[in-house]
């Protein structure tokens, strides 16, 4: 295959055959043209439009999987330390209470009876901000406390005292709630969504 040049033409050999094929680029870089696809600013447009239409229709589905979430996390947390108050009770031999502050939103762990330095173990959680937590169904006889303040109340054999609130509830801003349900055989709580 030979190249040859004529003014403003190549010539392509090849055997027999000969092709022409004009120049592409000129000579002078003014007469350079470009074709550049882009897109026009309707299309623009257009196309932000429709990403705020899917962002807003997503956007509460998204607030509900959240606040859910954070729901849900503490209502784990809590029964988490529902089981780790009866295992203590029942290793150290002495009852342990899980008090529960609902205007500071707080809730808490530690022995009935603390000794003079304390008790060493004791644990204070904050309720999630978006979250509410209030005690309901307090037991048969004298409401249990602990510093004035309502109490669930382990005792060393694992079971939960009959005088210990039934039902806690966890509820958020937008009335969803789950509840902490006190077992028919007195031995722990369920976390279920309704009431009942």
């Amino acid at each position: 295959m030979k190249l040859r040049t004529h003014s403003d033409k190549w010539q392509v050999t090849s055997g027999t055959k000969t092709r022409h094929a004009r120049s592409v680029i000129s000579r002078h870089s003014s007469r350079v043209t470009r074709h550049v696809s882009a897109f026009t600013l309707i299309e623009l447009v257009l196309i932000m439009a429709l990403l705020v239409v899917i962002t807003s229709m997503a956007a509460p589905a998204m607030a509900n999987f959240i606040r859910g979430r954070a729901l849900d996390s503490e209502a784990r947390r809590l029964f988490a330390l529902m089981h780790a108050g009866q295992s203590r009770a029942v290793s150290e031999g002495m009852p342990v209470v899980l008090w529960v502050d609902q205007k500071q939103a707080t809730y808490g762990l530690s022995e009935e009876t603390p000794g003079k330095t304390g008790d060493p173990q004791a644990e204070n959680l904050m309720v999630d901000s978006t979250l509410q937590i209030a005690v309901l169904n307090v037991g048969v006889g004298t409401p249990t406390t602990f510093n004035n303040l309502p109490a669930i109340r382990f005792l060393p054999d694992g079971s939960v005292d009959e005088n210990s609130p039934q039902t806690l509830q966890l509820s958020d801003s937008a009335g969803i709630s789950r509840w902490l349900i006190e077992t028919r055989n007195h031995m722990g709580y369920d976390v279920r969504d309704s009431k009942q």
